[in-house]
């Protein structure tokens, strides 16, 4: 689920549910609710943050039904609290029968059975924000709304796209990645491919541009030792590959629509933003039909389903990718 944008109604106990691998969307979330609910206040005065595995339920609640100093509400956080629901589950469900009026709980979790009682009595009791992984499509506008509320920046959707097809879907990083380009374009009001190209995927594009012309040559060999050249001296590669040669190869696909339709390469760069060697760049698809560019295509999203169902190992995946490619 994205972030609610809606204002917030007071409620004794939010329970925040997400995926263990996307930390992002949680922080997210968890910033947002905190900013509802703070209103200003300083988070000194108004917040504790509790260590899970230290959480005593009766200072917890007791802190809850104190009143607040300087501050409307007491809001008490604790994050990665499975083990403390499953643990205190009767203390808890008596504390849900009669919640403080000036005390907020806050209990990130990773998902809850909803069958148990004290699931049950939480959720009926408080507010249960259940934050889903975004679809593929649905994350170009998360980019874009976290580039603009974290650095007041602007990102195009197509750089956005661009961003996600280099990095790979992982929130976390897209948005790690985000915060480089934010401190790379300084006093600049944009982030744009040619930043991205720049700082994020310049390595990762040069190493599949090379790879491409060995395949392209039929040098099944050369092919494979650029690749591992590649993911050896970029670790993240083997999980982000996919992306960047099918970024290469649509691109590639676009320019030759382009030049069949008698489009000129000055045009074309200028078009659909090529940088580089742009010589080399056409060198390579003149050397192709549209056809062969559409199957190579098919073939990476073949790989990538293949990676995500758990198939095969990236690694392995990318090999076998680089002889169906040179076959074809």
């Amino acid at each position: 689920m994205a972030t609610e944008k809606k204002t917030l109604k007071f409620s004794p106990i939010y329970i925040i549910q997400i995926d263990d691998q996307e930390p992002a969307l949680l922080e997210e979330q968890l910033d947002f609710l905190l900013n509802q609910l703070l209103e200003g206040t300083d988070p000194d005065m108004a917040l504790l943050r509790v260590d899970p595995d230290k959480a005593e339920p009766n200072e917890i609640f007791d802190e809850l039904r104190t009143l607040p100093f300087l501050t409307p509400k007491r809001i008490v956080l604790i994050r990665s609290a499975n083990k403390f629901i499953s643990k205190n589950r009767d203390s808890l469900g008596k504390y849900c029968d009669n919640p403080s009026p000036t005390g907020i709980l806050i209990l990130t979790v990773t998902k809850l059975d909803a069958r148990l009682k004290i699931t049950k009595k939480l959720t009926a009791t408080g507010k249960l924000i259940d934050i889903t992984k975004p679809t593929y499509n649905q994350i170009p506008p998360r980019l874009i709304e976290y580039a603009k509320q974290k650095h007041k920046k602007d990102l195009t959707y197509q750089a956005a796209n661009m961003l996600l097809d280099i990095s790979g879907d992982n929130i976390s990083n897209l948005f790690s990645e985000i915060d480089k380009l934010a401190i790379y374009t300084d006093k600049e009001n944009s982030i744009t491919e040619k930043h991205i190209e720049d700082l994020v995927g310049h390595n990762r594009l040069f190493g599949c541009f090379n790879v491409i012309d060995a395949i392209i040559e039929k040098n099944t060999a050369k092919a494979v030792n650029r690749l591992r050249k590649m993911l050896n001296e970029d670790k993240s590669a083997q999980f982000t590959f996919v992306g960047a040669f099918a970024y290469h190869f649509r691109k590639m696909f676009n320019a030759k629509t382009l030049l069949n339709n008698r489009t000129s390469e000055f045009q074309i760069s200028k078009q659909l933003g090529i940088w580089g060697n742009k010589q080399a760049f056409f060198a390579q698809i003149k050397k192709l039909t549209l056809q062969q560019i559409a199957t190579n295509l098919t073939l990476l999203a073949q790989t990538d389903f293949e990676i995500k169902t758990g198939r095969t190992r990236p690694q392995i995946a990318a090999e076998k990718l680089i002889y169906k490619l040179t076959e074809k």
